[in-house]
């Protein structure tokens, strides 16, 4: 039994409190601007992704908004099996999104979301994907005659902040270390963003969404991601380690606020600007190990492996959201205890549906 045959009328299994909780950050009148638009979207089969095809099929369904729909996947078959339905709501391409085939098909928008951050790739890989991928939706939306594309980036464009700055704004020109092969993703996304506007033009608008550390449904638990290890860890009953000394500050959206803010970027967003998404609510990580704790009632022991030197001072990736709020309208995001008592309730749901079938 499939995941989707739980709740056949929720796309992709996300609790109807969450379609609604994005459809109120977007304000679901905002969605009729997409009528009978024909959308193509890349990365559509990862957590980001799935969250925004959740919610566009979704607002579609509710106001009849007969979007067409056609998602890149590498792997469609692999993903329809969990999501049969899937098969007949939307459109597949099989390719990379680095050499994908370029049909005769027009296409109104194009959500460019794909690089995999969760994937075991080479800092080579990872920077392919993002220069490569990026030329390759580019040259299809020339072609194609796409009028607007939004340009999924990450908050990685600004690399490690100066001491001092807690919160970081789309003002700010620093960047990562170039001579660092974990700085592949944060310049492979500088460079998509580069590409992304000098394209922009002839009818074509570009939005781009900077995005930070999230949590929620389908956000993976067995990955490199701090907030998902916990939850497993702490949901399971096992210790919680922490690899460094858990300093480091950090925030998470709530993903059915990301999905509302991705779209209001695309739909309300000025052309050729960046707005961050992401919350201001930050913590450290070993108060994130604790607050996981508390949130779900477990007893926990938290390990943290390493001690911060004594005259360190914590690094930060939190960003500054007020252009985000202020210019397109957005309400203050879930708080981060409901966000992961959401997160929580999820994947426990999709545990007890697997030990059933079994």
């Amino acid at each position: 039994m499939s995941n989707e045959r739980q709740n056949p009328l929720s796309p992709l299994d996300i609790p109807v409190e969450d379609l609604q909780r994005c459809h109120d950050v977007l304000g679901l009148i905002s969605w009729r601007v997409l009528a009978g638009q024909r959308i193509f979207v890349t990365g559509g089969t990862g957590f980001v992704g799935k969250w925004l095809l959740a919610t566009l099929l979704d607002a579609d369904e509710k106001l009849g908004l007969n979007c067409h729909v056609t998602v890149l996947s590498r792997d469609p078959c692999a993903f329809l099996r969990d999501w049969p339905t899937m098969a007949e709501r939307v459109t597949w391409v099989t390719g990379d999104v680095r050499d994908f085939p370029i049909g005769t098909d027009r296409f109104d928008v194009i959500v460019h979301a794909a690089t995999d951050v969760a994937a075991h790739a080479s800092p080579e890989d990872v920077f392919s994907t993002c220069l490569d991928g990026t030329r390759r939706v580019l040259s299809l939306a020339r072609q194609c005659g796409a009028r607007q594309l939004l340009l999924v980036s990450s908050g990685a464009v600004y690399g490690p902040l100066p001491k001092g700055m807690t919160h970081v704004a789309e003002t700010y020109l620093g960047g990562p270390d170039p001579l660092l092969g974990s700085s592949a993703y944060g310049e492979g996304k500088r460079v998509s963003e580069w590409l992304a506007v000098q394209a922009a033009g002839d009818g074509l608008q570009v939005k781009i969404a900077r995005v930070f550390a999230l949590v929620g449904a389908h956000l993976p638990l067995d990955k490199h991601f701090a907030i998902g290890n916990f939850l497993r860890a702490a949901m399971n009953g096992e210790e919680i380690l922490i690899k460094g000394d858990g300093t480091p500050y950090r925030s998470y959206l709530y993903a059915a606020d990301m999905a509302g803010w991705l779209w209001a970027v695309l739909l309300k967003g000025e052309a050729g600007r960046a707005y961050n998404v992401g919350s201001e609510e930050s913590l450290s990580i070993a108060a994130l190990a604790d607050r996981i704790c508390g949130v779900i009632s477990r007893p926990c022991r938290v390990v943290v492996q390493e001690q911060a030197p004594a005259d360190a001072a914590p690094t930060h990736y939190v960003p500054n959201v007020s252009r985000a709020q202020l210019e397109l309208g957005l309400p203050m995001p879930l708080m981060l205890n409901e966000a992961i008592a959401r997160t929580a309730r999820w994947h426990a749901k999709q545990v007890s549906a697997c030990q059933h079938e079994a």
